[in-house]
């Protein structure tokens, strides 16, 4: 890192520095712990590519789209999403991935309405255990894969798709409510609260759908490749023991904190009024589908407003709000967030009025041009809603010209910007960008 950082006045406008390009969909970047500097790009089609030295290397770091269900051209949440490296990867070499594979055979349901027809799966979402190879540390290993999770996924959207180690040294992994929309439909079970059918996010019995997950990868148990921490919410009681949060719709993006007390921040995708970013903790009910940000929702009228909701579920945990809320696009009082992309904390040294706030984003301020937008927000004690304002940079002072596909962070707490001109995982317009003081020495 240039040390001239270190004098840069933090009233300066930001700007971002295009690192890379020629990627079809990029969806998260990861700096691997191994202190090469590497930085791994992951494309929503199935590949890995690398970062090194400012270019990023012609073979893929690893190539698993054969392994993916089909993807849509013009749209699609599925695909490759996630990757985490093993704390200690310097050593051993493993890293994990986030995919949705073929769906298993049958599904959800025997009979899709009067058609006669059986409602099938549409993908499963996969988490799997990849190594590096032994000749080539620029290479993934393409003959092993280690399974250690599966989930059926009965609709293509509301995938999720992040993976993390936290601090503690378990995998956190986040999954949303399985599709279709308000929580509803085959495959989405009843719940407790019968105002709104279906309810997969506030189930915590039937299936592993709409929650946050924490399981150890370093031991196995009766659940197969995995272990389930002592300190789970849900250990010897009621509920599924890999579940650490739940109550969520499309959990896609989520980070902690490098910094601080490492707090996790997790952007949820709303329905149509609102998109949230949560402060998630153990053991947390988010609210969906009783509630989409603050408010009470109504799975039969999402745009409607219903007066009165809950505050504390059946198991008795209160429904807990998010810290961010930001008006949907087709919200009746006015909006333009398409859909929310959670992002990092800054703990870089490039922008120092940056430092200790939280950056997130809008994929896109239309649906129709690429139009993402970053915002930022400074983190506040006690409860309420958080004020955040967006982010102008000198070379996009009103949007960045792309769809926000996703955020990444080195291990120095840059931050980095993802997108591609088209919505869907085609072309090659892709791109990472790097957030920046622009003062024309970086």
């Amino acid at each position: 890192m240039n040390s001239c950082t270190h004098d840069i006045p933090g009233n300066l406008q930001p700007d971002l520095k295009l690192i890379a390009s020629n990627f079809v969909s990029p969806v998260t970047l990861q700096e691997s712990p191994d202190g090469t500097g590497r930085l791994f790009v992951v494309d929503q089609i199935g590949k890995i590519w690398i970062i090194q030295d400012g270019n990023t290397l012609p073979q893929p770091f690893l190539d698993i789209s054969s392994k993916l269900v089909s993807l849509t051209p013009d749209y699609d949440e599925r695909g490759l999403l996630g990757l985490a490296f093993h704390p200690d990867f310097a050593n051993n070499g493993r890293f994990y991935l986030f995919y949705t594979a073929p769906p298993p055979p049958g599904g959800p349901t025997t009979d899709a309405g009067n058609t006669g027809l059986p409602m099938t799966w549409d993908n499963t979402t996969t988490i799997s255990e990849f190594i590096v190879s032994a000749s080539n540390p620029n290479l993934a290993d393409i003959f092993y894969e280690r399974k250690i999770l599966q989930v059926s996924h009965p609709q293509a959207n509301h995938n999720g798709g992040t993976l993390a180690f936290g601090e503690d040294g378990y995998l956190y992994i986040s999954i949303g409510d399985g599709g279709n929309k308000n929580d509803i439909g085959p495959g989405h079970v009843d719940d407790w609260y019968d105002f709104n059918a279906g309810g997969n996010g506030q189930d915590i019995n039937a299936n592993l759908l709409g929650n946050v997950l924490r399981i150890d990868v370093n031991t196995t148990s009766e659940q197969g490749n995995y272990g389930i921490p002592n300190d789970n919410p849900f250990v010897s009681q009621e509920g599924r023991d890999e579940i650490w949060a739940y109550g969520f719709r499309n959990p896609y993006r989520f980070s902690f904190d490098m910094g601080g007390s490492h707090r996790m921040y997790l952007g949820d995708a709303g329905q149509n009024r609102y998109e949230e970013v949560d402060l998630v903790t153990r053991g947390g009910n988010y609210g969906w589908n009783v509630k989409e940000g603050t408010e009470c929702f109504n799975a039969a009228n999402e745009l409607g407003e219903v007066a009165n909701c809950p505050a504390v579920d059946v198991y008795g945990n209160q429904l807990l709000d998010p810290v961010i809320q930001a008006n949907n696009a087709e919200n009746p009082e006015g909006g333009h967030f398409v859909v929310i992309i959670g992002g990092y904390v800054y703990r870089g040294l490039s922008i120092p009025g940056l430092h200790g706030k939280y950056i997130f984003g809008n994929a896109t301020a239309s649906e129709t041009d690429p139009s993402g937008e970053v915002y930022v927000s400074q983190p506040q004690a006690g409860s309420g809603l958080w004020n955040y304002s967006k982010l102008s940079f000198s070379s996009f002072p009103d949007n960045i010209g792309h769809v926000l596909k996703g955020f990444g962070q080195d291990r120095h707490g840059e931050v980095y910007v993802l997108g591609s001109v088209n919505l869907g995982p085609t072309g090659n317009t892709g791109k990472v960008f790097k957030i920046v003081m622009n003062n024309g020495n970086h």
